[in-house]
Order: C-alpha cells, then structure tokens, then sequence
C-alpha cells in the first residue's frame, strides 16, 4: 500500500519507511504560506470541455516588475485541501526548499479523480502526434493535451508570470509528468520525473517481466480503485481487511481469482480487472508503455530514482535511457540515490535498514541538485552544471558522476554458475553438471523474513541467509575478492534450466557477502550490517513463460532444457576487497509476487488444483553455461 502518495498517512501511523513526501510541515510552515501565498481554487477547462481542478498558490509580491514561473504538479492523490481559504499546511512546493525559492506553485487533480471531471483512465495511453494540436475540440486527449491546456489557461488567466513553466511529481504524479513531453507546450521548459510509473507489465508497479505483483497492487487498488459517481473529495476502501502477516493471509487466499470474491474486489475495481483481463504484453499494456512517445523531447529533463525503490526502479532508469535513444540531442540528466521511493524528498536520508551513508543524501539531492535545477531553467538563476548522470555508489556511499549512463568505461563480463555452488568468471569445463530443487506453491519461497502485514520495504538490502537455508533455493558464491569491483549498469542473466511442468517462475539474486570478521558500530548507533551478512544488492523475477516473447507466451517441455535470458535493473555498487559475490535461484518470492501455478494456464482464471509441485533443474556445464553479465568498471 505504500505505492504512492495516497496512503501516506496510513503508513506514518504504522511506522512505515516508505512513505512518499516532503518532510513534515510544522506551524512554522503553515504561517509562511499565509504570510507569503494567495491561494485560488479553479476548474480548467480542457479542449473537449472536461474542467479539470487545480488550486494554485501565487506569491503575494508577484508583479510585473518581479513575476514568478510555474511550478505544476498534476496528481490522481488530490490536489487539496480544496476552498481558498483551505490552505495547505506545508508547502506548497514539493520541498521547503522550492517553497521559500518561491513559485507559483499549481496542483491539478487529473481527469477523473478527485474533484476533476471526466472518466479517468490507467496510465493514459499517449496519442500520436497529429492528435494533439491545441484548440481542436473534436480532439482526442491524452495527459500531454491535458498539460497543455491547463498551461495555456494558466498563461492567459494568471497574471504576473515570466511565462516559464516547470513540472514534477513522484510515482505516479511521476508519470503525469513524463507524459507531458511529447508534444510539450512551448513554455514548459524544466520537467522532472521521479520515480515515474512507466512500463507496467515490464517493470513497474503491477508486473516485472510477467510476474504479477500481489502484495503491492491488491492493497493499493482497494484504496486506489474504487469507484466514483463523480467529482469528490473521499474516496473510500473498497473492503476491509486486517492481518498482521502477508505470508499466511495471501496463501490462505488461495488463487489469483479469490481475490474478486464477496469479501474483497468483489469485481467492483476496474484496472485491477484490467490488469488481470490481460495477462500477456497485449495491446492495453503496450499503449501505456509511454516510452514510446518519448520522442523529440524539447524541455530539460531531470530523472530521478532510488537503488531501493521497491515500486519503480525500473521506471526512473527507463524513462532516462528512452529519452536518450530516441531524443539524442535532449537536455537530460539522471540522479540515482540511495533511495526507497521518494525518500529524496525526506527531511532527512542518512540511513536505510542497516546500511548508514554518512551524508544527508536527501538534502544534498534537493540543494545540489533539484533547486538548482527548476532555478535555472525557470527563474534563469545561478547555472546547472551538473553531470549527465549522478550517481550513487550503493558498495562505497560515495556520489560519483558520469557522462553517461551506463558509463561508457563499464565492460561485460560473464560470471558462471559452477559445480558445488561455486561462482567463479571462469567459463564451466564439465561435460554435464546441474542442481536441482522442488518448487513447491504449498511452500513458496519468502520475500522477506520475519512478519509483516505491509510490504517489508528493506527487503531490497535484507540479508538473505534465510533464503539461503531453504532446499528450495541454489546458491552460489566467488572465492573472496583480492581488489575492488565496481559495477555500474545493468545485469544480465542468463539460465538454462529445465522443469517437470509447463511453467515456472525464476527470481536471480545478485548479492554482497561481508566478511567473516564483524563490521564495527559506534557506540549507541543502530546495528550496522555484521560478520557474512548477505546483502541483496538486486533481484529480479520473470514469468518462465515470457522467457522468449512477452507477447506469446509458450510452455516448457517438461524434461527439455530452455534458455532463459532477461535483464535485470542497473546497479552502481563496488563489492570491497574480501567481499564475495553470491548469486540466488529460487522460483518463487511470495506474496511479492504471485505464485505460478507451474502449468501453462492463464494464471488469473486459475483453479486450486492446477498449482502443483514441480523439479526444477539449473544446468552450469560448457554446453550450459548459466551465469550474469556484469557490466564491470576498470
């Protein structure tokens, strides 16, 4: 549930370290609104005449002799409190920071939520370019026309601007913000994506690579999805529900379709009978792919993400390569950080889980990086000389910069899966060598340890010494390091395996064994990582069947030997001298993900008696070579 802005308060209440937002209002912040803001509430018509509700925070010195830019944030989470005389009680900006640079800072709630009209649609799919020309009321629309129109009112109907606009968001505002760069408005001029939803059947929220994410999407579409007689300012879950541990409520839940029975869905919430109405990378996935549109990009861009983003890592760095493919004279720049999903808007970012940074990785972000960013580029204030790829280093908390990304310095290079559970970057010599496990969906690997209700966000770093015990997952680990590796880029894998079912899922594990000998904490400190801990450094599921085509997905011969090669999402992180690298293979992670029947059936649709056992078989022999491409620094 802690996928976006929507149920943040929940999440405080709970203790939660995922929530995304700016760092706590105080009443300090409240008085500085009033004191230095005018607030309006309006409804913006769109081209096909759907009024769209935005409130707008206008500096009270604005004048023509010091006008102000905008600074949109278009957002399905409510862009209240609503009423004029309702103020927010931080802000309005996105940070403290852009708050007291000052603005005129507009919140938009989009076409269908909240107190905007119109019918909304799951991440919009974009329209082709000749659709989008401005003034046309037979138009179709999309979020790029709707951004356009309300710039074009904001222009004409809000006085004492200098005629520059910014945009921004997080997650799903994310989205709404790289939507907005086909075919932009001229006067958008600075945009910044941030932990952008992007390709949800590859990536992002609901699938990766095929595998449907439970636990995350069946609590958030019961806040997220319910349904609506018009414009409103509540929404309401559609059911209640309270368990204090994932594992056993999700297993006792049974099959995918349980999930639409009386007590829950109940066939009332329309994306998720989307996403399960289409199971393969059809049509309605591939129209809200908005990569694809990413072309000819004007504004300057900004994208930002976090190496612990648990809901859109794979957003951040796709939405920054599409621009750089198919916008190769962009102005566009990428900030990775040691972040969970928008923890660079936090007061303060200094640790997550045992990991320690020894920075506010937070603050430098939003000083170095964002103020300086919308300053130049709306206000023409001080320069932005930043690198084209900022970049932490998960292995050494270090901020490093390069000229691309993936740096150009970064070579492949092939790590094997060896006999004896050996990991060596020596290609295997025996004629024949496999292991073997049982996956069971009775018994489905854990995504994490102990009991959690919610989405354990540290899993992304948890130790998995856990995992490791199980019969049901191989493990395999280098001798320790004689000198530094640094990767930076994204991982390949590369499996043959075979199966006594139809279908199965594989999860590979990439992660950072400490030392024998004990990491040091000073005294009073929170527990840093000790002696053999096995950090996750990245993990990444496919749906077995997707392993050649995500579009026509076929069925393993049991017994036969496939190939299975898939990406997994970019790293920048340098395994130290004595460290090991240890790789996993497990063919469940549940209830992250939902559990693969292991028969070649259209997983929504089914039934109890088609989830059964089966052997899987990881061949390491030179006919089968299963390793990961590592994209190495020298």
């Amino acid at each position: 549930m802690s996928r976006f802005l929507l149920v943040a308060l929940a999440l405080m209440a709970a203790g939660s370290s995922t929530v995304v937002q700016a760092q706590g209002p105080t009443a300090a912040d409240a008085r500085f609104v009033q004191e230095h803001y005018t607030k309006l509430d309006r409804q913006i018509p769109m081209r096909d005449g759907v009024k769209l509700y935005t409130t707008i925070y206008v500096p009270k010195d604005a004048s023509k002799t010091n006008p102000y830019p905008f600074l949109l944030h278009r957002t399905p989470y409510s862009a209240g409190p609503y009423g004029e005389k309702n103020y927010t009680k931080g802000g309005p900006g996105r940070s403290q920071e852009l708050s007291r640079e000052q603005y005129i800072f507009v919140d938009q709630d989009v076409r269908g939520r909240y107190m905007s009209e119109g019918q909304f649609e799951e991440m919009t799919p974009a329209l082709p370019a000749g659709a989008k020309a401005t003034g046309n009321q037979s138009a179709p629309h999309d979020e790029s026309t709707d951004t356009y129109d309300t710039i074009e009112w904001l222009l004409k109907n809000v006085p004492n601007h200098n005629g520059r606009v910014g945009l921004m968001g997080i997650s799903y505002p994310g989205f709404y913000a790289t939507a907005a760069l086909p075919n932009a408005h001229p006067a958008l001029k600075a945009v910044s994506p941030q932990a952008p939803v992007t390709d949800e059947f590859i990536g992002d929220d609901a699938n990766h690579k095929g595998a449907f994410y439970l636990l995350d999407n069946f609590g958030f579409m019961n806040y997220f999805d319910a349904p609506r007689k018009g414009p409103t300012a509540k929404y309401d879950p559609l059911f209640q529900v309270d368990f204090k541990d994932a594992y056993p409520f999700f297993l006792q839940l049974g099959p995918l379709k349980n999930a639409n029975g009386p007590k829950y869905f109940n066939g009332r919430a329309k994306t998720w009978n989307e996403y399960l109405a289409h199971p393969t990378y059809d049509a309605y996935w591939q129209a809200r792919n908005i990569r694809t549109a990413l072309k000819n990009v004007q504004p300057a861009v900004l994208v930002v993400g976090g190496w612990y983003d648990a809901e859109d890592l794979f957003g951040a760095l796709a939405t920054y390569k599409a621009i750089e493919q198919q916008s190769p004279g962009a102005n566009n720049r990428l900030v990775m950080g040691p972040w969970t999903h928008g923890a660079w808007a936090r007061q303060e970012w200094r640790a997550f889980g045992p990991l320690r940074f020894g920075q506010n990785t937070a603050q430098y972000y939003r000083d170095n990086l964002e103020l300086k960013f919308f300053n130049h580029y709306l206000k023409g204030k001080g320069d932005f000389a930043a690198a084209e790829a900022t970049v932490f280093d998960a292995g050494t908390n270090q901020w490093r910069t390069y000229d691309a990304w993936p740096p150009r310095a970064a070579q492949p290079r092939l790590l094997y899966l060896q006999a004896a559970h050996q990991l060596t970057f020596d290609a295997p010599k025996a004629a024949a060598s496999h292991d073997e496990y049982v996956s069971d969906p009775a018994n489905p690997v854990p995504y994490t340890s102990g009991t959690h209700a919610e989405r354990n966000n540290e899993y992304m770093v948890e130790d998995q010494r856990f995992a490791a015990k199980r019969p049901d997952v191989l493990t395999f680990q280098t001798a320790p390091l004689t000198q530094d590796l640094t990767l930076a880029g994204p991982l390949t894998a590369d499996l043959f395996v075979s199966t006594t079912g139809t279908d199965a899922d594989f999860v590979v594990k990439l992660i950072d064994v400490l030392p024998d000998s004990a990491v040091g904490t000073a005294p009073g400190a929170a527990p840093a990582p000790r002696a053999g801990y096995q950090r996750l450094v990245r993990a990444e599921p496919i749906r077995g069947k997707f392993r050649n085509s995500f579009e026509k997905p076929e069925p393993f011969q049991p017994g036969q030997v496939a190939e299975i090669k898939y990406e997994l999402p970019d790293v920048l992180h340098t395994f130290r001298k004595g460290h090991r690298l240890m790789v996993q293979v497990q063919s469940s992670w549940f209830p992250l993900v939902d559990r693969n029947p292991q028969q070649f059936v259209d997983i929504p649709k089914a039934d109890a008696k088609d989830f059964q056992k089966a052997t899987i078989r990881l061949y390491h022999d030179a006919k089968h070579p299963s390793g990961l491409t590592l994209p190495v620094l020298p």
